[in-house]
């Protein structure tokens, strides 16, 4: 209990002075008319008062027109930017208009149901015409329960405070649209559990993070099973080619998985040497099977650093950009017309088996017999389509190490490492099958191959067996032409 100290002044009893003085907006009003209408209401037969108010809701403005405004407080006046309470009850329309009676029905339901108390966030309106959200309170004063002829009501000017939280709910639909109509994949994930497992490991005293995860590969697959995906864009939906979000959320290991693994093992690497952000190319798979090629970038989000539960990866598809490349390096070491390696292939080829072997090395050299003939006689169409039948011959031919090169119009060479005089006669043979499998299926100009072979031991120039290659080849190619010819005169 208080003590009063002796010769302090005594403390306000009057209430009049505390209720004009109170820093809220504070209302003393009479509801005696809205208690009048829902008894006799009741009377009539009214059980559901929402239910009525939405078949009548008129009924709503009769009992907001009841409430009678006793008394406000100074609070009010200055709140309202009324001179006086004669003004402010005079203009009582222009304060509650509007959306109010929306809001006045949550206030009346409540005391129909017996509540004494009753709360609602409404919308008034000062003098002046200036907006105000408010939130307010009433509960009928003790003593005046039976005829609810005293209500306190207070009003809360939260204007500012529905301002700000109208520039949060924009921020944030901002946010969200700019997350959800981004033009590249977005994904928000969760790599507190990774984290957990790397701290694990270095508290274990793993010190060479590479080599650890070369010895355990399985470190690397447990800690991709425990990321977890807390959200995807439309765009990652679209590129994963995925019906919606939980389709695609409830089968990820069909998009991480085989190719991807090493590229995510570079990226456990980084976040062991404290990269935070990274940036590579990666591979993942939609959910149709495809490959997705993507550039990667990954960021553990600003106040997410000590357990990495917050992470922005964005991914952007570089498929076609990907395609583009290995086309440009196709060509760069294909013949397009045969498809099988060019001259520049070749030439490097030759190097690299002349430096590192492996010894012996076989060379074929290939013509092909009648190019200019069918050219001149038939046209260039006729020649290339021949042409296009030896490189399906040649590429039938081969098998890994071997390869087969067009480095000129007609000639064609076979470089086979580790293979013997015996290997490079074998694959002639298997050719020659080839060839007369190929005219049996061509109708028109037969194709025809002069064929020379040599082999080199360790220590020999290649470019000298290619040579010793040609020369038989040419003997070859001028036999053939020369029985050609004695064919064609003895048929005169």
């Amino acid at each position: 209990m208080l003590d009063i100290l002796p010769g302090a002044p005594k403390p306000a009893t009057d209430d009049s002075k505390m209720f004009d003085l109170a820093p809220v907006s504070l209302w003393v009003e009479d509801f005696s008319g809205v208690r009048d209408l829902f008894e006799a209401w009741r009377t009539e037969g009214v059980t559901d008062l929402r239910a009525y108010f939405k078949a009548v809701p008129e009924r709503v403005a009769q009992c907001a027109h009841s409430i009678r405004v006793v008394k406000v407080n100074q609070k009010t006046l200055t709140q309202f930017e009324a001179a006086d309470f004669d003004t402010l009850n005079g203009n009582l329309a222009a304060v509650f208009r509007d959306d109010m009676l929306k809001t006045h029905l949550e206030e009346l339901c409540q005391l129909w149901a017996g509540q004494l108390h009753f709360t609602s966030q409404t919308v008034n309106y000062t003098l002046g015409g200036r907006r105000l959200d408010v939130l307010l309170k009433g509960s009928v004063l003790p003593g005046h329960e039976e005829r609810w002829d005293r209500v306190l009501v207070s009003v809360e000017d939260i204007t500012e405070l529905e301002g700000a939280r109208h520039r949060v709910t924009l921020a944030e639909q901002y946010a969200r649209g700019l997350f959800e109509h981004s033009p590249v994949s977005l994904w928000v994930e969760d790599f507190s559990a990774v984290k957990q497992l790397l701290d694990q490991a270095r508290a274990a005293g793993i010190s060479d993070f590479r080599v650890f995860t070369d010895v355990h590969p399985e470190f690397v697959e447990r800690c991709m099973q425990e990321i977890h995906v807390l959200d995807v864009n439309q765009h990652t939906i679209e590129m994963f080619a995925a019906p919606d979000k939980k389709t695609l959320l409830a089968r990820l290991p069909e998009v991480f998985r085989d190719d991807m693994r090493p590229h995510f093992r570079e990226q456990l690497l980084d976040l062991w040497d404290g990269k935070l952000f990274q940036q590579r190319e990666v591979l993942n798979y939609s959910l149709d099977g495809d490959e997705v090629h993507v550039h990667l970038q990954f960021s553990v989000l600003p106040g997410h650093e000590a357990n990495w539960d917050l992470v922005l990866v964005a991914l952007t598809d570089i498929t076609a950009r990907k395609k583009a490349e290995a086309y440009l390096e196709f060509l760069g070491k294909h013949d397009v017309l045969t498809k099988l390696r060019n001259r520049s292939f070749y030439v490097d080829e030759l190097n690299r088996l002349e430096r590192k072997g492996p010894w012996p090395v076989t060379i074929i050299m290939a013509d092909l017999n009648g190019l200019k003939r069918v050219n001149d006689q038939l046209g260039h169409a006729a020649g290339d389509a021949l042409l296009r039948r030896a490189g399906e011959v040649l590429a039938k031919a081969m098998e890994p190490p071997f390869q087969a090169a067009r480095i000129g119009g007609d000639e064609f060479a076979i470089l086979m490492p580790n293979t013997d005089e015996r290997g490079g006669a074998a694959m002639i043979d298997a050719i020659c099958q080839l060839v007369d499998m190929n005219n049996q299926f061509y109708p028109g100009s037969p194709l025809s191959f002069s064929m020379g072979m040599a082999t080199c031991q360790r220590g020999d120039r290649l470019e000298a067996g290619v040579q010793r290659a040609d020369l038989l080849m040419y003997e070859e190619k001028r036999s053939h032409y020369a029985h050609q010819a004695d064919a064609k005169a003895s048929g005169n």
